[in-house]
Formats: structure tokens, sequence, C-alpha cells
């Protein structure tokens, strides 16, 4: 709880989706399915598992075009850095792959067994070990925590060279806010890594484009906001989608959402 002024603002029900997404409890279910059923009908254009450390969730899977790849797109999931895992959303490679391009999905170490900026190095090396695997322009993405850390790709401490467009979905982008949650008992952030991990407060190393939906919670909207106006890049508002479909774009190669990743690459 956070005292502005005469009122206090409670941030646990500001950074909470599911409470205001209608049938959110539904979801995970039908996410399952569809990835399983992507990656059955991918067959050998899909390659899972790939180590990229030696830990137990340091793997990504490689999803490939019928094609010559024309370069990659790596997402990143989300879970507010403490759920979820690849498998839950092959189908988001449908998109990429649709438009030519090969898709890689890492996993990564949950919280509290690593801290957010340990999350940050492994998705790093993630990045790196997946554009071993393709030629070709990179293009990073990912929703919510994976926003952050796709935005995290893009700042200059963190940012591979390969790396022509960051494009996070609903980001987290600063971190502070998160301190005054419930979820910080798990998270274990502290205020000097809440600032070192924020990128909204990290120069900006590559070209950089924000995406969110019109509904989000307000505190995404303003996370959103923030990121783009202290990178000075583009955003935008993506009209009557929530936190749980604005992702939903990726499943299509000729959305608004892809074409953001690869216009102009």
């Amino acid at each position: 709880m956070i005292k502005t002024g005469a009122l206090a603002v409670d941030m646990d029900r500001e950074y909470a989706n599911s409470a205001f997404i209608a049938g959110s409890e539904a979801l995970p279910a039908l996410w399952t399915q569809k990835a399983a059923a992507f990656r059955a009908g991918i067959g050998k254009r899909g390659r899972l598992g790939i180590a990229y450390g030696p830990h137990d969730r340091q793997k990504l899977d490689l999803f490939l075009p019928e094609t010559t790849p024309r370069g990659l797109l790596v997402f990143i999931h989300g879970g507010y850095w403490m759920e979820t895992g690849r498998e839950l959303w092959s189908h988001l490679a449908a998109g990429a792959l649709g438009r030519g391009w090969a898709c890689a999905m890492p996993s990564y170490t949950l919280a509290p067994q690593a801290r957010v900026h340990q999350i940050s190095a492994e998705i790093a090396n993630a990045v790196t070990v997946a554009a071993a695997e393709v030629a070709g322009p990179l293009v990073i993405t990912g929703h919510s925590a994976g926003g952050h850390l796709a935005a995290r790709m893009g700042c200059a401490d963190h940012h591979n060279p390969c790396i022509t467009r960051v494009v996070p979905i609903s980001p987290l982008a600063d971190l502070e806010p998160l301190l005054h949650t419930q979820m910080n008992q798990t998270l274990w952030l502290d205020a000097e890594e809440a600032l070192a991990e924020s990128p909204a407060f990290q120069p900006l190393a590559c070209d950089a484009h924000i995406w969110v939906g019109g509904d989000e919670r307000p505190a995404f909207l303003w996370q959103a906001r923030t990121l783009s106006e202290n990178w000075d890049c583009r955003w935008t508002v993506d009209p009557g989608l929530h936190h749980f479909n604005v992702i939903d774009g990726l499943e299509h190669p000729g959305s608004a959402l892809m074409n953001a990743c690869f216009n102009g690459i």
C-alpha cells in the first residue's frame, strides 16, 4: 500500500490481472491445448529443449519455417518471473513462421530460485545461443515480465549486437512499484535491484516499439507509456485488448503486432 496525498494505492490490486478479466481462469487450459497442438503439428521443424545453460529450466524451443529463415524472433514468456514456461506458449510462434521467420522460446529459472537480475542474465545467454542457430536479423519480444526481459535485451548492458529491434508487450518497465506488493516476498527485489533492472531507466541500444492493450490495467498502460517516453520510441495501444489477449496477434502473420516486429527489417 502506498499513500499518495490523502489516497492509499493498493499496489497488489494495481498489478492484478486475472481478477479484472472475465473467464481468465479457463485460459491456462486453452493455452496448454493450443501449444500442444502446435508442437504436434510442426513435427521435425520444432527442436525442443535446446540447452543454453546447465540448469533444468535453462532450455529453449526453436521452431523453423518451411523455407530458409529470414531471421529469428525470440519470445519470452511472462508470469511475474514466478510462473509458467515456454511449453505454454508454443502456438504464439505461428505468426513468425508464417512470415518466414524462425521463433525461439526460452524458459528461465523462476523466483525465488533466481533473482530478477539473474533471470535477465539467463535470457541474455539464451539469446546468444538462439542467435547462433539462425542466421539473419534478430528481434526480441516478450509479454508482461517477459516484456520486461525483452526490454532488458534492448538495454546497453545486456544488448547483443545481433539484435535489430525489441518489441516489449505490456512490459514491466519501472520495478519500483513492485516493492510494495505481496509478490515481492517471492521476488526479493530491493530498491537497488529494482532501479538497475528497470528498463525505463537504462539507455536503449537498438530500435524499439512498445505494445500494450487498450483495456489493460492502468498500471500497465502507465508502464508502457513510461518506457516509450523514457526511450523516446514508438508505442501502440491496441484497442479493446486486455492483458491476456494482447499477445494473440503473435499467432497471425498479418497482424499489426507482427508488423511492429518485422516491418522495415
